[in-house]
């Protein structure tokens, strides 16, 4: 059984608790099929799967925002592709927390949500594969410090790794002698910050310097169904500066980032290779039950399924097309939608990337 050893870094990735448990996920070839492949003597495939938003429903203010069936099934049209993978990884919108906390307030009243899911919520992000949420985003302060306190105890003993606060900037998790490192920015009181890039890239660099594999979470960008394209300045959404995510993804990479993942648009963008390695500039609402607009774009996302070798270079991808419905459920998308996106916007935005995504989704080097 493989050991999975979790390094949780605090702030400038000095101070390391380091907790390795030989119980983490019993039966683990089981619970996920290993993708790892041998290229030739020499060269280690692994593969990772990034998502984008996730919101399982809210109990606050009342529990009318919480799905059916106590949430159980939300995963399950998507569980088994998302289990494939040596690692998997969303962005987590919201805290875990039963009751209580502190609601946040927000400049424009008519526009503040705070998302409090149950605590037991977390273990079907366990059960359906993931290995580490980002919580650098606008909604990990949503009940205040009781939320982010209780978010972490829970995420932790659910066995899942988390980065992105300014208490938990990045974490390092350890799977079959493989060491994967995780940070996560944003532009949100709270989070590590997506505007200093100077000290993003100084962040990264000594992450790197841990872990074999670096992948970046970013939550940033102006925001609806206007918004897929990546501007290459900064962006902004109710006044508030989200960012320029072309300048940061860029600046990540040049530290030592082998994948970079976005969110916060609500929308999919384009995607780039930069240096052998792949930037997802926004990978939209996955699993938002109950309070999010899941009309047009908002409403369509990718499960990008990505392969590198262990010096962290692109070698293929695989793109999975999935629609929300029932108000928040996952399901594969016949239609196509997520793909035929990417390829589009791919085509507009970075029309010399060395990228070829194919109807089906295959992402290739031209």
């Amino acid at each position: 059984m493989p050991c999975k050893i979790i390094l949780i870094l605090i702030l400038s990735v000095v101070s390391i608790n380091c907790r390795q448990d030989t119980n983490i996920r019993k039966n683990v070839d089981t619970v996920k099929t290993k993708d790892i492949e041998i290229k030739n003597e020499n060269e280690e495939i692994v593969s990772i799967i990034g998502v984008g938003d996730i919101m399982m429903g809210t109990n606050y203010p009342s529990a009318g925002s919480l799905p059916p069936d106590d949430g159980k099934y939300l995963f399950d049209d998507v569980k088994e592709i998302l289990k494939n993978a040596d690692i998997t990884c969303g962005n987590l919108e919201g805290t875990f927390l039963d009751k209580g906390g502190t609601p946040k307030r927000c400049n424009d009243s008519g526009n503040c949500h705070s998302f409090r899911m149950p605590t037991r919520y977390a273990e079907y992000l366990y059960d359906a594969g993931f290995d580490f949420m980002n919580l650098a985003n606008n909604h990990s302060g949503d009940m205040g410090l009781e939320g982010r306190e209780s978010t972490y105890r829970t995420l932790e003993k659910n066995e899942i790794s988390f980065a992105g606060t300014l208490d938990y900037p990045a974490a390092i998790l350890e799977v079959e002698g493989i060491k994967y490192g995780f940070a996560g920015f944003a532009p949100n009181n709270g989070t590590v910050s997506l505007i200093n890039i100077k000290k993003a890239k100084e962040i990264i660099s000594d992450l790197k310097a841990e872990s074999n594999i670096v992948i970046v979470f970013f939550h940033g960008g102006a925001e609806g169904n206007s918004a897929q394209r990546v501007s290459r300045y900064n962006e902004t959404y109710l006044g508030e500066n989200r960012g320029n995510v072309f300048e940061f993804a860029h600046a990540v990479i040049d530290a030592g980032a082998d994948i970079v993942f976005g969110s916060g648009p609500h929308v999919t963008r384009a995607i780039e290779l930069y240096k052998d390695r792949i930037i997802a500039y926004s990978l939209g609402n996955f699993c938002t039950y109950g309070k999010f607009g899941l009309s047009g774009a908002t409403g369509i996302t990718p499960i990008i399924k990505i392969f590198i070798n262990k010096s962290g270079e692109f070698v293929r991808g695989e793109i999975t097309p999935i629609k929300q419905i029932k108000r928040g459920f996952p399901v594969i998308d016949t239609d196509n939608t997520a793909i035929k996106t990417i390829k589009s916007l791919t085509k507009k935005d970075f029309p010399d990337t060395e990228l070829n995504i194919s109807d089906e989704g295959k992402i290739e080097k031209k």
